[in-house]
Formats: structure tokens, C-alpha cells, sequence
């Protein structure tokens, strides 16, 4: 049977008023600006079913790329994050006539073709049929020219992902292991790439708390909420990496904006998915930034341990014995999550991410809080040596134990299934582990005097770094990699018209 598709945006008028029959379903992942629920006369809205926001961030710096574009959102559709919306839009279409619908200015450039043409694929054959421009009415005015650098600039902002301070974590870790490892000059320009990026994402961060407000809070009671804490972490990680270089007052400055971060969104968080109605009640949600909760927690253990060494403050001690405590029970409980619902449901190559990383990069960062404890005289803890240098020992083989697991889990997404190595921003959560677990040997070998350790760490701190370079590079890349000439598709050969609005969050947010 021929599906029956359409494509509006919301602010024409109803199915009711032109005659169609079937289902009416809203396909941008937030509700469109000045257009009440009342009149929309909605039968379902699939905010999950739009692309993600690496997605949509990646076609707002790309904005000719649509047949890139087009093949990366049809990839999504299979993975678990788009799984339950896409059955449930396809089970609407296989039954009668569904208008899907989008603020989206220019529908024949954005998901909701591709959506379209999804849905028009007859059952099994997976022959592509593109989707029909006329069942849309054309603007009466030709679309405008290609969008400035501040259009894009301001796109890319509006969009910004959650997890964009990984960079300044994995850039912080890998200057932090270059400083133990005495490759002082190196360490010190990584120090203020970070120091850069922190300004530049903390302003952003801002300005889209105060100008988008919607998304943000949109982001914020969705699956990847824990990201959040990227921005609580980065600083902290800056914070225990200025102590060596004397910068006290700085270090203090950011362990109080770490600290304060991280008390309100280790509560905010999770208090948001629990309590909100917008969330899909399934594993399927669970994915390795839920890590982020501990790592939280015990950047300002670190922070805090590092800084109370430079600078005695019993306050400081506390603060760094407690947040250990806390990111331990964090840990445990994230990772039985977690392994529940990598064993409990299946996992397509697609939906695997580098976040899975920060599984062993949690326990990593847990070891180097527990060393830094390890240095204070007895008594000042509460903790006695013997036990955080067993708990150390114990979970730094944990995550030397999960290295060639998460090994073996990128080679079947990328040799095995195919799935090809294009950079994203989910790879800083892969330095930032590395980086976490070359300091941590190195660190603890030189806390229990174990030589093979910080002989080990040396090396691994030459690992990271090279990772770190590896991921820079390609993120260098991808920023100035040039964007096809006008009339030509990405691939394609073909025409390629320009796109009414770059903004990535008309394509589905």
C-alpha cells in the first residue's frame, strides 16, 4: 500500500480545514515559537524522533551539506536514542495519511524530507524514493543567499551541545599528565588552550541560558542532562592543574565555580529526569555520560585535595573526603545502570558512542582523588591509608581491566559494522578517560612506591598526548573544511540549493 505523506509547517492551516484525513504530528524537538497548543490540533508530537544536537550543530556549520546531512539523520533513525519514535511514526503511516510537521522555513532541505522519504520506503526493499517537493507550497520569494558568519556564529550557539566543556576537560587532563610526566613548556600551552576554551564555552553557555531558554531547558531534562556537568568538571580539572604553578588565588576561583556547579547540578540533574513528564521511560535513555554524575563528584575531591595541600584548610579536607565518599556510591550505582542496560537491551554500532569511555575514566579519576587523600598526615581524613590505597588499587584495576573491553567495542563499531571514524565532539570524551588513567598510574605508583607504575604512566602520559593530538587535529579539520561551491551537493554532483535558514535548530529542534 502507498503511504500517504505530507509536509507543512505548523503554521498553515489544519488537516480540518483543507480536507486531508489522518494523523497530525509534530516532528521539531521543541515546541515552535508563537504558536499555541491549543491550535495546533496536534495527534502526536515526536520531539525524540528530530535529529540530535551533534546533528544539527554539525548542519549548522555545514549548511550546503544536505546529502551528508540526509545520510547521517538516516543513520540516527536506526539507533536506540530515535528507535521508539521512528516505530511509532512508522506504525502511524503503514495505517493512513500522516502530515508531518516542523517550523522548519525550507522543508526540502531539512529532516522533515528525510523523514518523508524514510516513511515512503516500501516495507523491506530499502530503496531509496525521494520524498515529493510539491506536497509543500513554495515560498513566493526565492530562498536568500547563504547565511553570514554571525547567522552560523549564532546558530552554532543556539545549538551549542551540552557536553562542549570535554574539550577543556581532556585538554585540562593532557596538560595535567604532560606537568607530572616534566614536559613543562608542552603542558603549559595546553594549559591555556583550555583556559581559552573555558572562556569562550562558559559565554556561550551563558548567552544561551539567557537568549534560549528553551532549549537549554530542553537539554536539561532530556537523556544526556548529565553532560551538564562537563561545565562543573572543566573547572575543577583547571582548578587541580593551576596548583602546581603556584596560582592559588586562580585555583581557588575555580574550584568555587567547580564546586558551587557541581552541588547544584549533582542534585538538578537528576531531580529533572525524575520528575519530568518529557522523558522516555526506558533504559534506552542510559548512556555513558550518566558517568559524568561520579566524575562530578570527584573533580572537586581532586580539586579540593590539591589545593588544600598548597594552601592547609581543614574546610578544603572535608570538602575533598566527603566528595570522594559521595562519587564512590555514585559510581556504583551509575554503573549497575549502565551495565543493566547494555546487557538488558539490544545495541545497535550506531547508538554505541565514545561516552562509553568515561565508564572507566570515572574510576580513574576516583584513584587520583583517593592518592591526593593519601598525603594528608593521619587523622586529617578519617580514613586510614590502608583504605584508600586498597580502594585505589582496586578500582585503578577496574578500569585497566575495561581498556581492552572498550578496545574491542570500537573495533566491532567501526571495523566490524562499518560505521566510519568521522569526528564529533562524543571523541573528547575518549581523551579526557586516556588522559584521566595515564595520570592515575602515574600517581599512584609514586604514592605506594611501585616503580613498574610510574614507569607505566610515563608512557600512557605519551599515549594521551597523542590522542590529544589525533582529536585536535580532526576537530581543526572539520571547522575549516570548505563547504561545497554554489551548485553542488554534497556527493551528489547535483544541484544543491541553498538553504532559507543554516540554524540547525530548524531542522528539528
Amino acid at each position: 500500500m502507498t503511504k500517504q505523506i505530507s509536509c507543512r509547517t505548523i503554521s498553515e492551516q489544519t488537516s480540518s480545514m483543507d480536507g486531508e484525513t489522518g494523523e497530525r504530528v509534530l516532528v521539531d524537538r521543541l515546541w515552535p515559537d508563537g504558536v499555541s497548543r491549543s491550535d495546533a490540533l496536534l495527534d502526536a508530537w515526536l520531539s525524540a524522533i528530530a535529529p540530535s544536537h551533534e546533528l544539527q550543530g554539525w548542519y549548522g556549520r555545514h549548511p550546503r551539506e544536505f546529502e551528508e546531512f540526509r545520510r547521517r539523520y538516516l543513520t540516527e533513525l536506526s539507533d536506540q536514542e530515535h528507535r521508539h519514535a521512528a516505530e511509532r511514526l512508522r506504525a502511524m503511516a503503514d495505517l493512513g495519511h500522516v502530515t508531518l510537521l516542523t517550523a522548519t522555513p525550507d522543508m526540502v532541505h531539512s529532516h522533515v524530507a528525510v523523514l518523508a522519504e524514510w516513511l515512503a520506503r516500501s516495507d523491506g526493499d530499502g530503496a531509496r524514493r525521494p520524498w515529493r517537493a510539491s506536497a509543500v507550497q513554495e515560498p513566493a520569494e526565492p530562498a536568500p543567499s547563504r547565511p553570514g558568519y554571525r547567522a552560523v556564529l549564532s546558530a552554532s550557539v543556539t545549538n551549542l551541545n551540552p557536553a562542549s566543556l570535554s574539550f577543556v576537560m581532556g585538554t585540562g587532563i593532557v596538560s595535567t599528565a604532560l606537568y607530572v610526566n616534566g614536559a613543562g613548556t608542552a603542558s603549559a600551552v595546553l594549559l591555556w588552550v583550555a583556559l581559552a576554551g573555558f572562556a569562550v564555552l562558559v559565554s556561550a553557555y551563558a548567552w544561551r541560558l539567557l537568549r534560549r531558554r528553551g532549549r537549554f531547558v530542553a537539554d536539561f531534562v532530556g537523556p544526556r542532562a548529565f553532560a551538564f556537568l562537563t561545565i562543573a568538571v572543566s573547572a575543577n580539572v583547571l582548578a587541580a592543574r593551576l596548583v602546581p604553578d603556584g596560582h592559588i588565588a586562580v585555583a581557588g576561583a575555580f574550584l568555587a565555580f567547580g564546586a558551587v556547579g557541581w552541588l547544584v547540578l549533582d542534585y538538578a540533574v537528576p531531580l529533572a529526569l525524575i520528575t519530568t513528564l518529557k522523558r522516555n521511560p526506558s533504559l534506552d535513555q542510559v548512556n555513558g555520560t550518566w558517568f559524568l554524575w561520579t566524575v562530578g563528584s570527584e573533580s572537586v575531591a581532586v580539586a579540593a585535595a590539591s589545593l588544600a595541600h598548597a594552601s592547609p584548610s581543614h574546610a578544603l579536607t572535608v570538602l575533598a573526603v566527603v566528595c570522594w565518599a559521595i562519587g564512590l556510591i555514585q559510581y556504583l550505582l551509575t554503573a549497575a545502570i549502565v551495565l543493566a542496560r547494555l546487557f538488558a537491551r539490544p545495541i545497535r554500532p550506531e547508538g554505541l558512542m565514545t561516552s562509553v569511555w568515561i565508564f572507566m575514566g570515572a574510576a580513574a579519576i576516583a584513584v587520583l582523588a583517593a592518592v591526593r587523600l593519601m598525603a594528608f598526615a593521619p587523622g586529617q581524613t578519617l580514613l586510614s591509608r590502608p583504605l584508600l590505597v586498597g580502594v585505589a588499587v582496586v578500582l585503578w584495576a577496574f578500569s585497566s581491566w575495561l581498556i581492552p573491553l572498550l578496545l574491542a567495542l570500537g573495533v566491532w563499531r567501526h571495523v566490524v559494522r562499518g560505521i566510519p571514524l568521522r569526528y564529533d565532539l562524543g571523541w573528547w570524551n575518549l581523551v579526557f578517560p586516556i588522559g584521566m588513567y595515564a595520570v592515575t598510574t602515574h600517581e599512584l605508583g609514586r604514592a605506594t612506591a611501585t616503580s613498574w607504575l610510574t614507569s607505566a604512566g610515563r608512557w600512557e602520559v605519551w599515549v594521551a598526548t597523542g590522542v590529544w593530538v589525533v582529536v585536535f587535529v580532526a576537530m581543526v579539520a572539520a571547522w575549516v573544511r570548505p563547504v561545497p561551491p554554489d551548485g553542488q551537493g554534497a556527493g551528489t554532483g547535483r544541484p544543491q540549493p541553498a538553504r532559507a535558514d543554516a540554524s540547525p535548530a530548524r531542522t528539528g529542534s
